[in-house]
Order: structure tokens, then sequence, then C-alpha cells
């Protein structure tokens, strides 16, 4: 008989602004292309548009990472490209960094958030709905992707709308 054995531990995070110095170690977040457009996003974060925030460990490496833009929803912040490496999630720490980007919103004095899950992704909505989020519609969204073979396709998908009142 094998005996179980549990194991607590307590982990302490740091939520802090995305800098180009993080985009190499967030590879495990998406391809070479994604990356890319997380440059694009960090130079929007320069002029005061976005917040691109990373959850990171004591060793400094991320865990998460996730965006506001500001000018996508006026009136509102609108949260974007959250993701939770795959071996932290369902800890919790999705939960605060979406607190985080909520304490962001309102410090720059809006009411509200927003944001778009894609509909065959019912765990993250799930987790929104947990949150408070609430669904008022439906679009269609579209981004370029980057296969694993390096080449470039168009992908789309059907999104729920979901916004939260702070």
């Amino acid at each position: 008989m094998v005996a179980e054995k549990t194991l607590v531990l307590e982990l302490t995070l740091t939520v802090r602004d995305m800098t180009t110095d993080d985009l190499p170690g967030l590879a495990w977040s998406g391809s070479p292309l994604h990356i890319e457009n997380m440059a694009g996003q960090l130079k929007r974060a320069r002029v005061g548009v976005v917040d691109y925030l990373v959850v990171c460990i004591p060793s400094g490496a991320s865990v998460a990472k996730g965006g506001i833009d500001y000018e996508t929803k006026p009136g509102a912040g609108s949260l974007t490209q959250f993701a939770v490496r795959a071996e932290f999630q369902s800890l919790g720490i999705g939960t605060f960094l979406i607190g985080a980007t909520e304490d962001r919103i309102r410090a720059r004095g809006l009411c509200s958030a927003e944001l778009d899950v894609e509909e065959n992704n019912p765990r993250a909505r799930a987790l929104y709905e947990r949150l408070g989020y609430v669904a008022f519609g439906r679009q269609l969204e579209s981004w370029d992707q980057q296969r694993p073979d390096g080449t470039i396709e168009h992908y789309e998908t059907m999104c729920t709308l979901m916004r939260k009142d702070l």
C-alpha cells in the first residue's frame, strides 16, 4: 500500500508592470508572433493607453500575464490577453491577476471592466462569472496566429462579451 502525503506550500506572488525584459520568459503564453504582438503592446503601455501586468513567483519567473486596454471600450478598462502558465492553473493566480487589473481600472477613475471570452473556453467564462462578470452580447473576433510549423493563419472565433461594474 502506498501512503499518501500532503504538502501545503505558501507562495508569495508579485504583480508588476510587464517590461521588454519579460518577453523572452513569456514563450509559454504563445508563439513568437504572439510575443512580437506583446512587444507592440508594451510600446502602447509607454504612452499610457494600456497596462500589461505579469504575476511572478519569488524567483522572478512569470506565471501569468494580462493586459488592460483603455482605448477599445470608452469608459471602461478592457481586459485582454490573459494567460496563466499551465502548471500554475487552478491555484487562484488568474483570480489574483484579475483583481490587480480591476484595481488599476479603478485607479484610473473608471467604473467598469469589460472582456470577451471565446465561446469554446467555458472554463475561463466560469471564472469570469464567479468573479462577477455578466454576459451582455456576442461578437465575432479574429486575429492572426502562428502555427507550430511557423506559418501564419487567420483565426476567427465567436466570443461572449462580459462586463463588471467596479
